[in-house]
């Protein structure tokens, strides 16, 4: 055997253990979504219910603005306060949230409008004034699009041991109408609940903004909320602020339910590339591992390897492969669903295959610029994941 045959031999039984660690992440996620999630609240003694007060950052109305808002007024949990934040005076969200409050008077809940500027990430600026007038030491910071359940803060506070810094809630999508819908649930219920689900599981910081629990010691530790405004993804350093401090992540058994009232394919699609910038500039290993760790093109590298190694068809592996990785993200889908999908197999083949085909193309768009557009503004996203607005 030849020099260059034992190289080739090496790589390829290199690829092959990172065929093996990408499967062994499939299976974790399965397990934990099967034991984790849509389980009854963590039991807890009805003295030890900390005050919660949650955040709600809005910018502009979309049709199910304010049945997402409400479900919020409609929660059960005996002390919390909401406090939304709205930071332009003309913004049509105000009115509606003055409605809920005149028709929940019982509620304890504010507005504020107006933005304090702390650093070029508008949310935080956005959030700045609510949280400085925030009464509890949690603080539950929720995007605009989410639908909560009565017993929403129940548990979450549940899984807010001594222990724990952040408790997560995993995304997830409301069943709406279109094949947008259908797209956004598939990937929400697919991706991104595999690599959230294996990560919390093995301990490995996969924060998300859309809905979180954090305390607010640990923000105050930090220097205050507005040390965070420097990023755009402060999602993901308030978690990683609780590590740093020594605090657990868990993740909530209720989801982060988006009911967003306007989507799109091509909206997503814009979601994605965001995201995917934010991963690398936050991770930059990820510039090599994510576009490994999907289904074709892993499945590609990994049939070839398996023919060098073991002599065997490429095409049957191939094959093999991707029938797998169907059926697993069909099976974790249903786990997230926690009951009957609300479209066909053949829709969920469609949308599988147009988030498989496409996402290379999308990861590529998204290493080509530095520059976000988020919230109709322009940011220049540095390494480490800092930001400056242009």
């Amino acid at each position: 055997m030849t020099v260059g045959d034992i190289i080739l031999l090496s790589i390829a039984i290199v690829f092959l253990g990172g065929c093996i660690v990408s499967w062994l992440i499939h299976i974790i996620a399965l397990v934990y979504a099967k034991v984790k999630l849509h389980r009854a609240a963590p039991a807890v003694c009805p003295e030890d219910l900390q005050g919660i007060s949650v955040i709600k950052p809005l910018v502009g109305v979309d049709s199910n603005l304010y049945y997402n808002l409400e479900t919020f007024f409609k929660m059960t949990y005996p002390k919390f306060e909401l406090l939304f934040s709205v930071q332009d005076e003309q913004d049509p969200a105000i009115m509606i949230v003055q409605k809920l409050i005149e028709r929940y008077p019982k509620v304890d809940a504010k507005l504020f409008i107006g933005i304090q500027y702390a650093g070029p990430n508008g949310k935080v600026n956005n959030m700045m004034k609510a949280y400085q007038a925030s009464r509890y030491h949690l603080v539950n910071i929720s995007d605009s699009s989410i639908q909560a359940p009565p017993d929403n803060l129940y548990d979450m506070v549940g899984h807010m041991t001594a222990d724990t810094g952040v408790v997560l809630q995993m995304p997830f999508c409301c069943d709406r109408k279109g094949f947008a819908g259908i797209y956004e649930k598939v990937f929400f219920g697919t991706m991104q609940a595999r690599n959230m689900l294996s990560a919390v599981a093995t301990g490995i910081n996969c924060s998300t903004g859309m809905s979180s629990l954090i305390r607010k010691e640990i923000v105050e530790t930090a220097g205050g909320l507005d040390t965070f405004a420097k990023y755009l993804a402060e999602d993901f350093f308030l978690a990683h602020e609780a590590v740093l401090q020594g605090y657990k992540v868990k993740l909530s058994n209720k989801l982060a339910m988006q009911n967003s009232g306007m989507y799109s394919v091509d909206q997503f699609h814009r979601r994605l590339v965001r995201w995917s910038q934010l991963r690398v500039a936050t991770v930059p290993t990820l510039i090599f591992l994510e576009p490994l760790s999907e289904c074709l093109l892993q499945g590609l590298v990994m049939s070839l390897c398996f023919q060098y190694v073991f002599g065997l068809s490429a095409m049957a592996f191939f094959l093999l492969h991707m029938l797998l990785w169907f059926l697993s993200d069909y099976t974790l889908l249903t786990s997230c669903q926690n009951g009957p999908l609300p479209f066909t197999k053949f829709d969920f083949l469609c949308a599988w295959l147009l988030r498989e085909c496409t996402t290379f193309y999308l990861t590529l768009k998204s290493h080509m610029t530095s520059v976000i557009v988020w919230r109709h503004r322009k940011y220049r996203l540095k390494w480490g994941g800092t930001i400056e607005e242009i």
